[in-house]
């Protein structure tokens, strides 16, 4: 139960958000708990099993879009976006590069949950100085929570095609969290139009085909998915799509239109780390466990764990241009424990000899 001083609420409104933009968050947002619509596209994508593997979508019934459920008593939402896309960061260039490694540029540096959600507290606190004792909880994508949805109800912007969240100053490259507040404050007005027109960039050129329709992405196609929530073997009509990209997909944001009001991070903790940005395949594939948990602490990137970061640097050898050096480094790792691991890599060793067996026959002719 709130216990507050007498406060305008209009004016608190507009003062959190001024005190979100003084913690590094370059939008704040008002909604409510109404997420009726947002919920029925939630279930039908759950009937058609676009959640694939990510059993966590389907769980917890319907506190995923009722917050009053997960959270009691809770009125209000207040959302936060922040960019992650660090400056002068090369992603075309990389990804036309089949030898080097493409990491989704959120992955790059530190892992933003324990940064935003210690913020989004913070901001609870300033508002608990400001009117007295009331009821918050943060969240950062570590809840049954339609961040997205929540966004768009509080107008933060819309969302697109390829189901991200686009905010028409902003692009898409930033992350959300949320407050769950049990006071009654306003709320903002909703993005209710989706601005994409009749571009389709991000249908076309998604790789595997995962986004079915506008706003609707098949989970068991997304390259994210298969290279960070799948656990078992990549379905091997798709691994020849996933070209360098080892640990998620970018590919969906790089063509939009309207990332070119994108704006880099100011935020230190989100520069590449161990030149993570840049890598070849061959280095990162020859890490070891240990090396693996030194270098990715404290990234996303931890969350693969060992085993799928082998079986998805494999992948990648696989679709990189034949040479010596590549096979080599696929052979150090046939005895592998992993029969996951060993799968991909003999997966991969097959490529390469169907290649070297075209280039063969394409010289004899």
């Amino acid at each position: 139960m709130t216990t507050s001083v007498s406060i305008n609420a209009n004016e608190l409104a507009q003062q959190i958000k001024a005190w979100g933009q003084e913690l590094g968050f370059q939008q704040v947002g008002i909604t409510n708990v109404d997420l009726g619509e947002h919920g029925e596209r939630l279930q039908e994508w759950l009937k058609k099993d676009y959640h694939g593997e990510m059993f966590y979508m389907a769980d917890h019934g319907d506190k995923r879009y009722r917050p009053e459920k997960l959270v009691p008593d809770t009125l209000r939402i207040i959302t936060v976006r922040m960019d992650y896309m660090p400056p002068e960061i090369e992603t075309l260039k990389i990804l036309n590069s089949p030898n080097q490694a493409y990491i989704s540029r959120y992955a790059l540096g530190r892992d933003y949950h324990k940064l935003m959600r210690k913020r989004i507290t913070q901001l609870g606190k300033k508002i608990e100085a400001a009117v007295g004792h009331f009821g918050y909880r943060a969240f950062v994508d570590s809840a049954p929570v339609l961040e997205r949805g929540l966004a768009q109800k509080s107008g933060q912007g819309w969302i697109g095609k390829n189901a991200m969240l686009i905010n028409p100053k902003a692009g898409s490259y930033f992350f959300l969290g949320e407050l769950f507040t049990d006071l009654p404050l306003p709320i903002d007005e909703p993005f209710e139009e989706m601005h994409c027109g009749s571009c389709r960039a991000c249908l076309d050129f998604c790789p595997t085909g995962a986004i079915v329709d506008n706003h609707i992405v098949d989970g068991r196609k997304c390259i994210s998915y298969l290279t960070i929530e799948l656990k078992g073997s990549i379905p091997e009509d798709l691994r020849p799509k996933m070209g360098n990209r080892i640990f998620g997909c970018d590919d969906c944001q790089l063509c939009c239109p309207w990332n070119k009001f994108s704006k880099p991070t100011a935020e230190s903790d989100f520069t590449p780390r161990h030149h993570l940005d840049s890598a070849t395949l061959i280095e990162l594939f020859s890490w070891d466990e240990q090396t693996f948990l030194s270098k990715t602490e404290g990234t996303p990137i931890r969350r693969a764990g060992h085993e799928r970061w082998l079986r998805n640097i494999a992948v990648g050898l696989g679709n990189a241009p034949s040479n010596e050096n590549i096979i080599n480094a696929l052979n150090s790792r046939l005895d592998f424990e992993s029969e996951l691991v060993h799968e991909h890599v003999v997966w991969a060793l097959d490529q390469h000899k169907l290649k070297n067996k075209i280039q063969v026959s394409n010289a004899t002719r």
